[in-house]
């Protein structure tokens, strides 16, 4: 697959005439209980997703130019995109389980931010940011490499 035919795949799947890998439209995922949301680890790609290749999910769909200028053009997509922002805030707000050196989700927190950033709500993943970094600083369990790496994923 080229990256144009996952670009187009992500805008479908956010439009809601998409599935992603598993026949999952963004409503199934976005009905995943908590234990769904932290044992899966193939939507995260579809629901934040990069121009680089997952390891973790290698044949998830890339951005490309046309998807990201889709996302930035249409207030639809972004307001789709701030659901599953608003999904997985809850989830990280839920349960500080995350909040543990190497824990998965510190890699997930920084594809949000990037994705965020990258697709036109910078103000969520700043948000994201702030919220992830401030309770680090409380409660301990994040490295400063992946602090390092929030950062500059919302820069």
């Amino acid at each position: 697959m080229d990256a144009s035919d996952g670009g187009r795949r992500i805008v479908a799947f956010y439009e809601g005439s998409g599935r992603d890998d598993r026949g999952r439209s963004l409503e199934d995922v976005l009905r995943f209980n908590d234990a769904a949301l932290e044992y899966t680890h193939d939507f995260v790609q579809w629901l934040f997703p990069l121009r680089e290749r997952s390891g973790a999910n290698p044949s998830a769909p890339r951005l490309d130019d046309a998807a990201v200028d889709e996302f930035r053009k249409r207030p639809e997509l972004r307001a789709a995109l701030r659901r599953s922002y608003d999904r997985m805030r809850a989830f990280y707000a839920a349960d500080y389980g995350w909040l543990t050196p190497g824990n998965h989700n510190h890699l997930r927190l920084t594809r949000m931010m990037v994705s965020l950033r990258m697709l036109g709500l910078e103000n969520e993943a700043r948000e994201l940011f702030a919220y992830a970094s401030g309770l680090a600083d409380k409660r301990g369990g994040v490295t400063q490499e992946t602090l390092q790496y929030w950062r500059d994923a919302v820069s």
